[in-house]
């Protein structure tokens, strides 16, 4: 009996550190090595092959009001382009660009490099179902090394959150990386610029925020994305810095269903859901 206790002990302890590194985010810790930046370059980045890709494949008006990538019908001649513009980013003296053309730049590599990786794995119901990376509690793609700029080897992770979040801290990257996945913010049908990419930013908080898998209210609970659990600490560190953040982007019934919630002294915590489910129509 204790030796079958000791093994239920173990299945135990295994199952609740393989839902921990599951649930955990990524902190943001600079890359310092991505902080070089030229202000006054006037360099300008060729996103069309990119904006082509999105123009033929992303379905902007699917019913549910989430983005769809037409993954199983992107042919072998819009594969290689695609494979062609990641060619072309990696090829980028990126570090010589100024700020706002290095946003765009790492924004669109990003979501090019997860469409791709989609695209390598295909048919997949999940991009988590994807286990190139990660420990063996958690295995997953966003740690594998998918591309090589200047000479480094990087992985969505490091883009993310090695050079994105602690580079430029602003909250609102959260609605620009696609994971992929339904339960993502939608994936914008346009490249980003370094002219566009701030009202993009607020045209994408503005969607997610008023959609039910952005936030929403069931029975007075308050319901909202993960991405609010995982990366608190961009949006405030607390609940009220959440709902505060809210509130710039809510509309009509939610903005109201926001305040209320937000003066209540007894409200109740918020509960958080997200859908892995391939965001394809």
């Amino acid at each position: 009996m204790k030796r079958i206790g000791g093994r239920l002990s173990v299945a135990i302890l295994i199952l609740v550190l393989s839902t921990a590194a599951l649930h955990a985010a990524p902190q943001a810790e600079l890359w310092p090595r991505w902080e070089a930046h030229d202000p006054d370059s006037a360099v300008e980045i060729d996103h069309s092959q990119w904006e082509t890709l999105l123009d033929r494949y992303l379905l902007t008006d699917h019913p549910s009001g989430v983005n769809r990538v037409r993954y199983r019908r992107v042919s072998a001649q819009d594969r290689a382009l695609l494979q062609s513009y990641i060619a072309a980013l990696e090829a980028v003296h990126v570090s010589g660009l100024n700020r706002d053309e290095q946003m765009a730049y790492w924004l669109n590599l990003y979501n090019a490099v997860t469409v791709e990786l989609i695209l390598e794995h295909y048919p997949v119901d999940s991009i988590r179902d994807i286990g190139i990376s990660g420990s063996v509690l958690n295995r997953h793609p966003w740690d594998a090394e998918l591309v090589v700029v200047e000479g480094e080897a990087m992985s969505l992770n490091d883009i993310e959150h090695r050079v994105i979040r602690p580079i430029w801290q602003d909250e609102r990257i959260h609605y620009a990386v696609n994971c992929a996945s339904i339960g993502c913010p939608n994936l914008q049908p346009v490249a980003f610029t370094a002219a566009n990419y701030r009202e993009l930013f607020d045209t994408a908080a503005r969607e997610y925020i008023n959609h039910p898998r952005g936030a929403r209210f069931e029975d007075n609970r308050l319901y909202m994305s993960s991405i609010f659990d995982w990366y608190q600490v961009d949006f405030g560190g607390d609940i009220d810095g959440v709902v505060a953040h809210m509130l710039q982007y809510a509309e009509d019934q939610l903005a109201a269903d926001l305040r209320r919630y937000s003066n209540n002294r007894y409200r109740p915590r918020p509960r958080h859901d997200y859908d892995w489910v391939l965001n394809e129509p």
